[in-house]
């Protein structure tokens, strides 16, 4: 196994980058072993509707990144506090939805830091009753990848903030909030440490204390990476276009009425825009449901689209912000 230097990179649409390159391209005649530590980031699963994860508006307000990626699974939250890893080897038919063949190491790994972790479920591993660490893997053309979170030391605060966490699959485990689910390793270290002396920590016990051997990313390979973070990681396209069709309704009460928008979404889109209420105006509502219509469902987009727009003929007194946060 050969360990693959990030150079220290921390945007996401990079290391995500350097993550499917190295999967896609590098000889399949070795396995890597890549880690990363994101910025403040929500890294949204393959098959997830992206605005249905991410609460929009902290986001916006906390400037943070929201990037799909290749692997199924739920969204998670990275920043600076959070070491991720990436195994990626052949597919040999036998080792996806193994979870254990590859948290195995690193549970060892923290076992020798004194952390009593173990991997539960179907792919988390917890301290205890405390997640730790959520895992996802991906294949393609006889090649996979099984990446993992590990909060070492993370803004608890942004986790449960700029996630929209589904109550019922907390309430399924018996649990009352993610607060109380989820946990940093550095609570449970016997001595206190950088995350930086941690990841190294780690490293060196995945290659049993030996030498670590490294595949050096040439000027070609970064070259390429870079084109495909832009091509894939920095569109909005991928990171919101490619969630699935869903409905969004919400009602609100202003000064001037009660009002309700119904949207139909489609690849990030507004395909259907109703909007409803016992509001008075002069002008039709169809019309600015008609400007509304097939705009990327995208609050950056709206706010500059809506910014020449005079909404008080629609609504009476209503400002532009108090209607962008009825479609959010």
């Amino acid at each position: 196994m050969l360990f693959i230097d990030n150079q220290g990179i921390t945007d996401p649409r990079i290391n995500l980058a350097i993550e499917e390159y190295a999967l896609k391209h590098l000889p399949a005649t070795d396995d890597y072993l890549l880690f990363y530590i994101n910025e403040p980031s929500i890294i949204i699963g393959k098959n997830q509707n992206t605005i249905e994860e991410i609460n929009a508006e902290y986001v916006q307000e906390k400037g943070i990144h929201v990037v799909r990626r290749l692997s199924g699974g739920g969204a998670v939250y990275h920043d600076l506090g959070n070491l991720n890893f990436s195994f990626i080897t052949n597919d040999d038919g036998q080792s996806f939805h193994n979870f254990s063949k590859f948290t195995k190491p690193v549970v060892q790994a923290l076992k020798q830091l004194g952390v009593d972790a173990e991997l539960t479920g179907r792919n988390d591993i917890q301290v205890g009753e405390r997640k730790i660490s959520g895992n996802a893997q991906y294949s393609t053309k006889g090649r996979m990848y099984s990446h993992g979170t590990l909060l070492f030391d993370s803004e608890m605060e942004h986790i449960v903030s700029a996630l929209k966490v589904n109550a019922e699959k907390i309430q399924s485990k018996g649990i009352k909030s993610i607060r109380s689910r989820v946990a940093n390793i550095s609570e449970f270290l016997e001595q206190k440490m950088t995350i930086e002396e941690f990841r190294q920590a780690i490293l060196r016990s995945i290659f049993g204390g030996k030498e670590v051997e490294e595949y050096k990313l040439t000027e070609e390979d970064w070259k390429n990476i870079h084109e495909l973070s832009r091509e894939r990681y920095q569109t909005w396209e991928w990171n919101y276009g490619k969630s699935p069709k869903s409905n969004f309704r919400q009602s609100k009460r202003f000064p001037v009425g009660t009002i309700e928008v119904r949207l139909e979404i489609e690849k990030g889109r507004m395909k259907e825009v109703h909007i409803y209420g016992d509001f008075f105006g002069v002008r039709e509502v169809a019309e600015l449901e008609a400007l509304l219509h097939d705009q990327l469902y995208d609050r950056a987009a709206l706010m500059e689209l809506l910014a020449e727009v005079d909404l008080k003929p629609f609504f009476g007194d209503l400002d532009r912000e108090s209607f962008l946060s009825l479609l959010f």
